[in-house]
Protein backbone atom coordinates (compact mmCIF):
# COMPACT_ATOMS: atom_id res chain seq x y z
CA UNK A 1 0.00 0.00 0.00
CA UNK A 2 1.24 3.47 -0.86
CA UNK A 3 1.53 6.13 1.85
CA UNK A 4 1.02 9.78 0.99
CA UNK A 5 -0.11 12.93 2.76
CA UNK A 6 -2.64 15.67 2.32
CA UNK A 7 -2.38 19.27 3.43
CA UNK A 8 -4.37 22.45 2.95
CA UNK A 9 -1.77 24.37 0.95
CA UNK A 10 -2.10 27.92 2.23
CA UNK A 11 -0.34 31.26 2.08
CA UNK A 12 0.97 30.86 5.64
CA UNK A 13 2.09 27.19 5.61
CA UNK A 14 5.34 25.57 4.51
CA UNK A 15 6.03 26.29 0.85
CA UNK A 16 4.49 23.68 -1.42
CA UNK A 17 7.74 23.13 -3.34
CA UNK A 18 9.75 22.57 -0.16
CA UNK A 19 7.08 20.21 1.18
CA UNK A 20 7.02 18.21 -2.05
CA UNK A 21 10.81 17.82 -2.05
CA UNK A 22 10.77 16.75 1.60
CA UNK A 23 8.12 14.12 0.85
CA UNK A 24 10.02 12.71 -2.11
CA UNK A 25 13.30 12.62 -0.18
CA UNK A 26 11.64 10.61 2.61
CA UNK A 27 9.98 8.15 0.25
CA UNK A 28 6.33 9.22 0.45
CA UNK A 29 4.29 8.30 -2.59
CA UNK A 30 1.99 11.29 -3.00
CA UNK A 31 0.80 14.75 -2.00
CA UNK A 32 -2.88 15.72 -2.16
CA UNK A 33 -4.33 19.20 -1.63
CA UNK A 34 -7.98 20.25 -1.10
CA UNK A 35 -9.85 23.04 -2.85
CA UNK A 36 -12.07 25.94 -1.81
CA UNK A 37 -12.35 28.84 -4.23
CA UNK A 38 -13.68 31.10 -1.45
CA UNK A 39 -15.73 30.97 1.74
CA UNK A 40 -18.89 33.13 1.87
CA UNK A 41 -18.95 35.35 4.95
CA UNK A 42 -22.61 34.52 5.52
CA UNK A 43 -21.54 31.11 6.90
CA UNK A 44 -25.09 29.85 6.37
CA UNK A 45 -23.76 26.32 5.82
CA UNK A 46 -22.57 24.74 9.09
CA UNK A 47 -19.11 23.18 9.06
CA UNK A 48 -19.50 19.41 9.08
CA UNK A 49 -16.58 19.09 11.45
CA UNK A 50 -18.94 20.28 14.17
CA UNK A 51 -16.97 23.35 15.22
CA UNK A 52 -15.87 26.69 13.86
CA UNK A 53 -14.56 26.55 10.32
CA UNK A 54 -10.76 26.15 10.52
CA UNK A 55 -8.65 29.02 9.24
CA UNK A 56 -7.08 26.99 6.44
CA UNK A 57 -10.40 26.75 4.57
CA UNK A 58 -10.20 30.50 3.92
CA UNK A 59 -6.58 30.48 2.74
CA UNK A 60 -6.22 27.62 0.24
CA UNK A 61 -4.20 28.10 -2.93
CA UNK A 62 -5.72 27.04 -6.21
CA UNK A 63 -4.91 23.31 -6.29
CA UNK A 64 -3.67 23.18 -9.87
CA UNK A 65 -1.31 26.12 -9.38
CA UNK A 66 -0.01 24.67 -6.08
CA UNK A 67 0.49 21.19 -7.53
CA UNK A 68 2.34 22.67 -10.52
CA UNK A 69 4.94 24.04 -8.10
CA UNK A 70 5.08 20.65 -6.38
CA UNK A 71 5.54 18.93 -9.74
CA UNK A 72 8.37 21.27 -10.72
CA UNK A 73 10.19 20.53 -7.45
CA UNK A 74 10.02 16.72 -7.75
CA UNK A 75 10.50 13.83 -10.17
CA UNK A 76 8.44 10.89 -8.86
CA UNK A 77 5.92 12.21 -6.32
CA UNK A 78 2.30 11.60 -7.27
CA UNK A 79 0.15 14.77 -7.14
CA UNK A 80 -3.54 14.78 -6.35
CA UNK A 81 -6.55 16.95 -5.65
CA UNK A 82 -8.28 15.95 -2.46
CA UNK A 83 -10.83 17.04 -3.46
CA UNK A 84 -11.51 19.18 -6.52
CA UNK A 85 -15.01 20.66 -6.41
CA UNK A 86 -16.07 19.74 -9.94
CA UNK A 87 -19.62 21.10 -9.57
CA UNK A 88 -18.06 24.55 -9.06
CA UNK A 89 -15.78 24.40 -12.13
CA UNK A 90 -16.24 24.86 -15.85
CA UNK A 91 -15.54 21.41 -17.37
CA UNK A 92 -13.68 22.64 -20.45
CA UNK A 93 -11.33 24.82 -18.39
CA UNK A 94 -10.86 22.09 -15.77
CA UNK A 95 -10.14 19.45 -18.41
CA UNK A 96 -7.40 21.73 -19.72
CA UNK A 97 -5.96 22.18 -16.20
CA UNK A 98 -5.92 18.43 -15.57
CA UNK A 99 -4.38 17.58 -18.93
CA UNK A 100 -1.75 20.33 -18.66
CA UNK A 101 -0.67 19.33 -15.15
CA UNK A 102 -0.60 15.63 -16.01
CA UNK A 103 1.46 16.19 -19.13
CA UNK A 104 3.90 18.67 -17.57
CA UNK A 105 4.41 16.40 -14.54
CA UNK A 106 5.11 13.35 -16.67
CA UNK A 107 1.84 11.58 -15.88
CA UNK A 108 1.83 11.96 -12.09
CA UNK A 109 -1.62 13.47 -11.49
CA UNK A 110 -4.53 11.84 -9.60
CA UNK A 111 -7.88 13.62 -10.02
CA UNK A 112 -9.65 13.40 -6.66
CA UNK A 113 -13.15 14.87 -6.90
CA UNK A 114 -16.25 15.40 -4.77
CA UNK A 115 -19.62 17.07 -4.61
CA UNK A 116 -18.83 19.57 -1.86
CA UNK A 117 -20.74 20.55 1.28
CA UNK A 118 -20.79 24.36 1.36
CA UNK A 119 -24.15 25.39 -0.15
CA UNK A 120 -23.36 29.12 -0.26
CA UNK A 121 -20.03 28.50 -1.98
CA UNK A 122 -21.45 26.36 -4.77
CA UNK A 123 -24.40 28.71 -5.31
CA UNK A 124 -21.92 31.52 -6.01
CA UNK A 125 -20.71 29.35 -8.90
CA UNK A 126 -24.22 28.78 -10.22
CA UNK A 127 -24.48 25.21 -8.87
CA UNK A 128 -27.25 23.86 -6.66
CA UNK A 129 -26.74 21.51 -3.73
CA UNK A 130 -29.67 19.28 -4.74
CA UNK A 131 -28.34 18.60 -8.24
CA UNK A 132 -24.59 18.79 -7.61
CA UNK A 133 -23.95 15.10 -8.24
CA UNK A 134 -25.88 15.05 -11.49
CA UNK A 135 -23.81 18.05 -12.58
CA UNK A 136 -20.58 16.41 -11.36
CA UNK A 137 -21.32 13.22 -13.32
CA UNK A 138 -21.97 15.08 -16.57
CA UNK A 139 -18.90 17.24 -16.14
CA UNK A 140 -16.70 14.20 -15.51
CA UNK A 141 -18.07 12.43 -18.59
CA UNK A 142 -17.59 15.60 -20.64
CA UNK A 143 -13.99 15.91 -19.45
CA UNK A 144 -13.31 12.29 -20.33
CA UNK A 145 -14.49 13.05 -23.86
CA UNK A 146 -12.19 16.09 -24.03
CA UNK A 147 -9.20 14.02 -22.82
CA UNK A 148 -9.73 11.05 -25.13
CA UNK A 149 -11.41 12.25 -28.34
CA UNK A 150 -9.84 14.25 -31.16
CA UNK A 151 -13.10 16.12 -31.76
CA UNK A 152 -15.08 16.01 -28.54
CA UNK A 153 -18.73 16.91 -28.08
CA UNK A 154 -21.14 16.38 -25.21
CA UNK A 155 -24.92 16.41 -24.98
CA UNK A 156 -26.24 16.15 -21.43
CA UNK A 157 -29.03 17.78 -19.49
CA UNK A 158 -26.65 20.18 -17.70
CA UNK A 159 -23.49 20.15 -19.85
CA UNK A 160 -23.57 20.75 -23.60
CA UNK A 161 -21.03 21.69 -26.22
CA UNK A 162 -20.57 21.06 -29.93
CA UNK A 163 -17.43 19.37 -31.33
CA UNK A 164 -14.20 21.01 -30.16
CA UNK A 165 -10.46 20.44 -30.24
CA UNK A 166 -8.89 20.35 -26.81
CA UNK A 167 -5.15 19.89 -26.34
CA UNK A 168 -2.86 18.83 -24.81
CA UNK A 169 -4.11 15.36 -24.07
CA UNK A 170 -3.03 13.94 -20.70
CA UNK A 171 0.16 11.90 -20.47
CA UNK A 172 -1.71 9.07 -18.74
CA UNK A 173 -3.93 7.04 -21.03
CA UNK A 174 -6.78 7.14 -21.39
CA UNK A 175 -6.63 9.88 -18.73
CA UNK A 176 -5.53 10.46 -15.11
CA UNK A 177 -7.43 8.32 -12.59
CA UNK A 178 -10.65 9.96 -11.39
CA UNK A 179 -11.34 9.04 -7.76
CA UNK A 180 -14.57 10.06 -6.04
CA UNK A 181 -14.82 11.13 -2.40
CA UNK A 182 -17.58 10.03 -0.03
CA UNK A 183 -18.68 7.04 2.01
CA UNK A 184 -22.33 6.44 1.13
CA UNK A 185 -23.90 3.66 -0.94
CA UNK A 186 -24.64 6.31 -3.58
CA UNK A 187 -20.94 7.20 -3.72
CA UNK A 188 -19.90 3.60 -4.26
CA UNK A 189 -22.44 3.23 -7.09
CA UNK A 190 -21.10 6.39 -8.73
CA UNK A 191 -17.53 5.11 -8.39
CA UNK A 192 -18.24 1.90 -10.32
CA UNK A 193 -20.37 3.74 -12.88
CA UNK A 194 -18.06 6.54 -14.06
CA UNK A 195 -14.90 6.76 -11.91
CA UNK A 196 -11.61 4.91 -11.53
CA UNK A 197 -11.38 4.80 -7.75
CA UNK A 198 -12.97 5.45 -4.39
CA UNK A 199 -11.78 8.16 -1.98
CA UNK A 200 -13.46 7.61 1.43
CA UNK A 201 -12.54 9.34 4.68
CA UNK A 202 -11.30 7.33 7.63
CA UNK A 203 -13.55 7.80 10.65
CA UNK A 204 -16.53 8.96 8.59
CA UNK A 205 -18.42 5.69 8.35
CA UNK A 206 -15.64 3.89 6.48
CA UNK A 207 -14.33 0.59 7.83
CA UNK A 208 -11.76 -1.16 5.62
CA UNK A 209 -13.13 -4.72 5.38
CA UNK A 210 -16.78 -3.66 5.16
CA UNK A 211 -16.01 -0.86 2.72
CA UNK A 212 -14.04 -3.09 0.40
CA UNK A 213 -16.84 -5.67 0.51
CA UNK A 214 -19.36 -3.00 -0.54
CA UNK A 215 -17.11 -1.89 -3.38
CA UNK A 216 -16.61 -5.47 -4.63
CA UNK A 217 -20.37 -6.07 -4.60
CA UNK A 218 -21.10 -2.84 -6.47
CA UNK A 219 -18.36 -3.59 -9.00
CA UNK A 220 -19.77 -7.06 -9.65
CA UNK A 221 -23.28 -5.66 -10.10
CA UNK A 222 -22.01 -3.07 -12.57
CA UNK A 223 -19.66 -5.41 -14.44
CA UNK A 224 -16.51 -3.60 -13.29
CA UNK A 225 -13.25 -5.44 -12.67
CA UNK A 226 -11.96 -4.65 -9.17
CA UNK A 227 -8.46 -4.48 -10.63
CA UNK A 228 -9.53 -1.32 -12.46
CA UNK A 229 -10.58 0.43 -9.23
CA UNK A 230 -8.25 1.98 -6.65
CA UNK A 231 -9.11 2.92 -3.06
CA UNK A 232 -7.44 5.92 -1.42
CA UNK A 233 -8.30 6.61 2.22
CA UNK A 234 -8.29 10.25 3.29
CA UNK A 235 -7.00 11.00 6.80
CA UNK A 236 -5.71 7.47 7.30
CA UNK A 237 -4.57 6.67 10.85
CA UNK A 238 -0.88 7.33 11.53
CA UNK A 239 -0.54 3.90 13.13
CA UNK A 240 1.53 1.05 11.71
CA UNK A 241 -0.84 -1.73 12.81
CA UNK A 242 -3.89 0.08 11.45
CA UNK A 243 -2.16 0.75 8.14
CA UNK A 244 -1.17 -2.92 7.92
CA UNK A 245 -4.86 -3.74 8.26
CA UNK A 246 -5.65 -1.34 5.44
CA UNK A 247 -3.07 -3.02 3.22
CA UNK A 248 -4.44 -6.46 4.07
CA UNK A 249 -7.95 -5.29 3.13
CA UNK A 250 -6.66 -4.32 -0.33
CA UNK A 251 -6.57 -0.54 0.00
CA UNK A 252 -4.32 1.15 -2.55
CA UNK A 253 -3.23 4.30 -0.74
CA UNK A 254 -3.48 5.88 2.70
CA UNK A 255 -3.18 9.66 3.09
CA UNK A 256 -1.87 10.98 6.41
CA UNK A 257 -2.89 14.44 7.60
CA UNK A 258 -0.46 17.35 7.76
CA UNK A 259 -1.39 20.65 9.40
CA UNK A 260 -1.28 23.95 7.53
CA UNK A 261 1.71 25.05 9.56
CA UNK A 262 5.23 26.38 9.19
CA UNK A 263 8.14 24.35 7.89
CA UNK A 264 9.61 23.34 11.25
CA UNK A 265 6.36 21.87 12.59
CA UNK A 266 5.51 20.12 9.33
CA UNK A 267 8.99 18.64 8.79
CA UNK A 268 9.10 17.34 12.37
CA UNK A 269 5.78 15.57 11.79
CA UNK A 270 7.01 14.15 8.48
CA UNK A 271 9.99 12.66 10.28
CA UNK A 272 7.58 11.02 12.73
CA UNK A 273 5.52 9.64 9.83
CA UNK A 274 8.47 8.34 7.81
CA UNK A 275 8.82 5.00 9.69
CA UNK A 276 5.23 4.20 8.68
CA UNK A 277 6.25 3.90 5.03
CA UNK A 278 8.34 0.75 5.33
Amino acid sequence: MHIGVFMFATDYAIGIGELARALEERGFESLFVPEHTHIPTSRKTPFRGGSELPKEYLHTYDPFVALSFAAAATKKLRLGTGICLVAQRDPIVTAKCVASLDRLSGGRFVFGIGGGWNVDEMENHGARYETRFKLLRERVLAMKALWTEEEAAFRGDMVRFDPVWSYPKPAQRPHPPVILGGESRHTVRRVVEFCDGWFPRAGAGFEPAEGMSRLRQAAAEHGRDMASLSVTVFRAPADKAALAGYAEAGITRGLLALPSAGRDEVLRLLDRYTPLIS
